[in-house]
């Protein structure tokens, strides 16, 4: 168990799990999940806001398995290597809203930083303005931390409090598995076009997601983390898997015949533009929406993968920020905050003054 640990920890542990990663979401993907989001954190959790009814757009609605799983797997690897630990306290309301900021910036982008990853693998040159805009979002977080940022410690609980998020997303697994039924009268909904009616077969993807969560929660892997530690220590440890991500991506989709470089697909009979998949070209909301998500990451403390996996290993606070980011997908469609909608633009200026008050009223005593 010993030699497991420390392989995990090692930089050809990441890699390999960041590569292992890439190639499997670009089977599912090839696997019927939409394209360029074989794995999407914040689209993902859309969905399965959309399927329980939070949302209305009939387009992104699917109890998608991938989400629950991705948590349990990070809580099997947690109890098998005995490092199940529940903690809360740490201002929790402050990370609610932080998950709602997150999601909304996510939203606008169409994608988690996951995805901006495997957009980019499969050749959607709109990523790289949205990578650029969660670097600065990212490096305007790091500069709160060195200023003496901080949300509190999270304090130990009774273990039994911490199986609550495990619980949850059990019975949404279950749910996913054995209550296919949708509609207007039924418990779930289900898309009938667009992304939230693609999907890979479900017990592929609950595997997929189980292996994905157990080796995420081994290495910490963390997109957010990664860009971090590169700016504040000049450590490429997490770097090294997200860039064996992308790479191994690239790779696959190169022999699966899914890479498409481009800013668009090109035009079709009528002349008219085709977007990359679910992406948009409106760079400006590109950038931003991913300012807003890096920063709201960083002032969180981890990308919304990496709060998965902590919410599944215990931590508290992390479960609150992702039931912000469920809460937040809910609000960014109803509100029509998505991509280029009517709202999206006033709304990325408004959520990041708040989240840059919240960095600023975070700062401790004798450090603005």
């Amino acid at each position: 168990m010993s030699k497991v640990t420390g392989f995990f920890a090692t930089r050809w542990g990441i890699i390999l799990v960041g590569a292992i990663i890439g190639v499997l979401a670009v089977v599912l993907q090839k696997l019927g999940n939409p394209g360029n989001m074989g794995i999407c954190m914040a689209c993902f959790e859309r969905d399965i806001a959309g399927a329980l009814g939070m949302h209305r757009a009939a387009i992104v609605q699917y109890l998608r398995p991938e989400i629950p799983a991705f948590l349990l797997g990070s809580f099997i690897a947690a109890i098998a290597f005995r490092e199940f630990r529940f903690r809360s306290g740490s201002a929790p309301i402050v990370r609610f809203f932080l998950g709602i900021t997150a999601m909304i910036g996510a939203l606008v982008f169409l994608g988690c930083p996951w995805r901006a990853m495997l957009r980019l693998a499969g050749g959607d040159w709109n990523a790289i303005v949205g990578i650029a805009g969660l670097i600065v979002g990212v490096s305007v977080g790091v500069l709160f931390l060195k200023k003496g940022f901080s949300l509190g410690r999270a304090h130990p609980e009774r273990t039994g409090f911490g199986l609550m998020m495990p619980f949850i997303m059990l019975a949404l697994l279950i749910l996913a598995v054995i209550y296919p039924s949708y509609g207007d009268t039924a418990a779930l909904f289900r898309s009938e076009s667009g992304p939230g009616s693609m999907g890979a077969p479900i017990l592929i993807s609950i595997g997929v997601a189980l292996l994905v969560g157990f080796l995420a929660q081994r290495t910490r892997f963390c997109t957010m983390g990664a860009v971090r530690d590169v700016i504040l220590m000049r450590d490429f440890h997490l770097m090294s898997g997200v860039i064996a991500l992308v790479a191994a991506a690239f790779v696959m989709n190169l022999i699966f015949g899914q890479f498409h470089p481009g800013f668009t697909l090109g035009l079709n009979d009528a002349g008219e533009v085709i977007n990359q998949p679910a992406a948009h070209t409106n760079q400006l909301l590109n950038f931003g929406g991913m300012v807003l998500a890096g920063l709201s990451f960083a002032l969180a403390g981890g990308c919304p993968g990496r709060q998965i996996f902590l919410a599944g290993e215990g931590d508290g606070d992390a479960g609150v920020f992702v039931l912000g980011m469920f809460t937040g997908a809910a609000v960014a469609h109803n509100f029509l905050m998505v991509g280029t909608q009517p709202n999206a633009t006033w709304i990325v200026g408004i959520g990041l003054v708040f989240v840059l008050l919240v960095g600023f009223v975070s700062l401790e005593r004798g450090e603005a």
